[in-house]
């Protein structure tokens, strides 16, 4: 089953609600001041993902020059399975498109293997492990990135 999806600018109203899937969906999960920088940094973009007007799922992604970085992929538990989580990265992967990166990184839980497919399917590979990188519980970080070819079209 897909949800029918839409996706917007997160905004700092929308924080709360953020903050809620943050808890659900990671250990250790961001606070409101570690978000309210990245929302006001032109060198980032952050998506909502709404379903029925409420906020399913978010991403993040950080860029300097022509590198970028995901720092941030959640769907809420009652979402997952459904198609969120693609749609966040490929919409991340049009922005990086259009900022004309040369390669999109993030790091995963070696552990979790939904969302290391998510990532294979949408074309990133894996580069390396960040040992011990995870805490609560620790756990390596497989390092995975999306080369733009040159000349690449829309995602």
């Amino acid at each position: 089953m897909t949800d029918r999806i839409t996706l917007v600018p997160l905004t700092e109203e929308m924080l709360p609600r953020v903050l809620e899937l943050e808890k659900l969906c990671f250990s250790v999960p961001w606070s409101r001041d570690a978000f309210l920088p990245e929302l006001r940094d032109p060198a980032c973009c952050w998506l909502a993902a709404l379903a029925e007007n409420e906020i399913v799922g978010y991403a993040g992604m950080q860029t300097v020059l022509d590198e970028g970085y995901i720092s941030n992929i959640a769907v809420s538990p009652d979402h997952r399975k459904r198609g969120v989580g693609m749609t966040l990265v490929q919409a991340l992967l049009r922005e990086g498109l259009g900022r004309k990166l040369s390669f999109l990184t993030l790091e995963v839980r070696v552990g979790n293997r939904e969302a290391r497919r998510l990532y294979e399917r949408a074309g990133f590979r894996e580069v390396g492990l960040r040992p011990g990188y995870y805490e609560k519980p620790r756990e390596d970080a497989l390092l995975m990135t999306y080369d733009y070819p040159e000349g690449e079209s829309a995602v």
